[in-house]
């Protein structure tokens, strides 16, 4: 290989380790700056954490490109930040706001964020019991990347049904929307051309499909702002004040 083709290469190594997680800052930087998480999925960092989590696991046993796993080290370290702030701003209509969870143990709409933590970090305790009792065994090892890359293939999935349900992307910014679908159409590429695992190869060809879908809802739905946003204090006195005004002239 030329020096000219190991620069393009280690640049795209570079390009696939860091851009995935700078998806998220401008994601992090709206909700920061609104105050305010409504429309976006806090499902997205479950799955991207117990996702990277499990293929830190897999590069364990199969030694993938170095790049991949510090993009997962990156990623994680990315989610839990954008996980606090989704937190710290959730919306007054989640559902632990509102006391009311359908799923089983609430999981993943908990209070506060050491029991998010604490899930993870039990969550890494087994996974490495795990790899220690059968890391030895391909099959195993096999299992761990489809869980782990499939698990990430399904990432969009939240979103997609979270968009749906309010018939609008109000909260989701088009730079993650173009960053999934920018990101994810580098990385198939990048795993062609590789010769990555199997399981990368499916797995973001799936991925792939899903931000088509979510990029065909942008077209179909807009951004407008959905029911369940409320206003804000300051924007339900100013309404009050105005009403009482209305009321004051009239004969």
């Amino acid at each position: 290989m030329s020096s000219e083709e190991n620069w393009i290469s280690l640049i795209a190594s570079i390009g696939m380790a860091v851009g995935p997680p700078l998806v998220y800052a401008d994601q992090a930087y709206s909700i920061v700056k609104k105050k305010d998480a409504t429309g976006f999925s806090r499902d997205v960092c479950a799955i991207l954490l117990i996702a990277n989590i499990t293929r830190c696991f897999f590069w364990l046993g199969s030694r993938f490109e170095t790049a991949l796993l510090v993009q997962s080290i990156l990623m994680i370290l990315a989610q839990l930040a954008l996980l606090y702030i989704c937190i710290l701003y959730r919306p007054r209509t989640s559902p632990e706001a509102l006391g009311v969870s359908a799923r089983p143990l609430n999981f993943w709409q908990w209070n506060n964020y050491v029991q998010y933590v604490e899930f993870l970090a039990g969550l890494i305790l087994c996974q490495a019991i795990l790899f220690l009792i059968f890391g030895r065994s391909q099959t195993f090892v096999d299992i761990l990347g489809f869980l782990a890359l499939g698990l990430e293939s399904t990432l969009p999935i939240p979103q997609l049904i979270s968009n749906y349900k309010q018939r609008s992307l109000y909260g989701f910014r088009m730079s993650t929307l173009l960053g999934w679908f920018g990101g994810d159409t580098y990385k198939t590429v990048y795993f062609f051309t590789k010769q990555s695992p199997l399981q990368f190869k499916v797995c973001a060809v799936f991925q792939l499909s899903i931000d088509v879908a979510i990029l065909g809802q942008r077209v179909a739905y807009g951004t407008p702002p959905p029911p369940t946003v409320l206003p804000g204090d300051d924007d339900l006195e100013q309404a009050l004040a105005l009403e009482n005004d209305a009321d004051g002239i009239r004969p």
